[in-house]
């Protein structure tokens, strides 16, 4: 008898996680096939930022090797000569960019993201891109052997992770960003100020409230000066953009699948098709896009259980935590880390060693917090917020941590879940 075809389009994290999932679960129920963009294994993408900084080699970021796939009986067809033009549901078949045919009865679509590019005159020049892939690092391992000045737009995780791996292979690094702090998003203004001014020791530079307006490029077609709205400009040899991403669904949506933000499924991770599912960054799920790999794991884990046909399994969005791979800068960020005016802030400061706690708590319980400096108490707090554990007992000792907590009022974590895991930007 046939094992059901299984078409996997995307070998990204969720996608690569899925087929971990599915080696435990069923690994003989399917005939599985994986299409991948790139011509390589599946690899660990929150490492960019170590191999960009020479930290990590491209082998030690491999989560599966190719060799992986062969050992699992899995078929993966990797490459651009690869790529998948067309989804026809009609049929239930893919077709490759080279016209190759590939039948599915069940297709999964983990297309992820793409990188957001400013819509400003300039960014076709040579010397600008973004920083999504192995591509893109080994692009600018190349820039910073030959040229000396960057600009990185973004001062999100993944800027602030690209200018400082820039800046430690030697290049004189300015990161634009159209707020006054870094991580705008993920940080208060104090905790903010405090990494802005650590990475200025770093030796990073900064211009922000910026909003870039051109990029200018010479006769050769190099970049070589940005110009803001200000009228103020900034030479540079490189203009690298991570100022977020959008989920990549237009093969979905070409194929006729519902889509909005991005692939609409449902709380098991199935589109309108029955036959067909996504996971992963290029989806949309009760209004909710993902950029971070905890949700997208906890996505693949679903998707494996009703693959197996087990079907109890459902997705649900959860807070999810921030922290940034910059070595000597501790920060942690989950939750409603600004509050409003039905909140209490329990804060803690020491400016001399760094350090500023920030507990956003409403109706008695953790509603976000902030850790800069230090951050070992983090998967506690998140845990806590997650349990929507009743804090009257534990205000007096919350700032001290798990042990001192759990000394003085045993009682309130009878019941308690276990911590989940932290999360960075993918």
């Amino acid at each position: 008898m046939n094992k059901p075809k299984l078409v996997l389009i995307g070998n990204g994290m969720a996608g690569a996680k899925l087929l971990e999932e599915l080696m435990i679960s069923c690994p003989e129920q399917y005939d599985i096939t994986v299409f991948g963009d790139e011509p390589y294994g599946n690899y660990n993408r929150i490492m960019l930022s170590p191999l960009l900084a020479g930290e990590k080699t491209l082998d030690e970021i491999m989560i599966f090797d190719r060799q992986w796939y062969h050992e699992k009986g899995i078929e993966l067809l990797a490459g651009e000569e690869n790529f998948i033009k067309k989804i026809d549901r009609v049929n239930k078949r893919v077709v490759t960019i080279n016209g190759k045919f590939t039948h599915y009865d069940r297709l999964i679509i983990a297309t992820g993201s793409k990188p957001f590019i400013l819509p400003i005159p300039g960014t076709d020049l040579n010397g600008v891109m973004s920083f999504r892939d192995i591509a893109d690092v080994e692009n600018m391992v190349s820039a910073a052997n030959t040229h000396k000045k960057a600009v990185v737009i973004g001062a999100g995780l993944l800027g602030l992770e690209a200018a400082m791996g820039l800046c430690g292979r030697g290049m004189e690094v300015t990161v634009v960003h159209n707020n006054d702090i870094p991580l705008n998003r993920q940080l208060d203004q104090e905790s903010g100020e405090l990494l802005k001014t650590a990475l200025s020791e770093r030796g990073l530079m900064f211009k922000m409230n910026a909003h870039t307006q051109e990029i200018l490029g010479d006769e050769s077609g190099q970049v070589n000066k940005i110009i803001f709205s200000d009228g103020s400009e900034l030479e540079t040899d490189l203009v690298v953009m991570a100022i977020g991403i959008r989920p990549n669904f237009k093969l979905a949506q070409d194929s006729g699948i519902h889509c909005e933000k991005g692939i609409m499924v449902s709380d098991t991770m199935q589109t309108y098709d029955p036959s067909v599912y996504a996971l992963g960054e290029c989806i949309q799920h009760r209004g909710d896009t993902f950029g971070l790999v905890a949700p997208l794991y906890d996505q693949a884990r679903v998707l494996a259980n009703q693959l197996s046909e087990h079907g109890v399994a459902v997705f649900e969005t959860l807070p999810t935590a921030t922290k940034l791979k910059v070595t000597g800068i501790n920060l942690f960020s989950v939750g409603d880390f600004l509050g409003n005016e039905h909140t209490e802030y329990l804060i803690y400061r020491d400016k001399q060693q760094g350090i500023y706690k920030k507990i956003v708590v409403q109706n008695n319980t953790i509603k976000g917090v902030v850790l800069y400096g230090d951050t070992q108490e983090g998967a506690f707090y998140n845990e806590l917020m997650d349990n929507k554990t009743d804090l009257t007992a534990l205000r007096p000792f919350l700032m001290f941590g798990r042990a001192l907590c759990e000394d003085q009022v045993p009682s309130a974590f009878v019941n308690d879940k276990t911590a989940n895991t932290l999360s960075v930007a993918i």
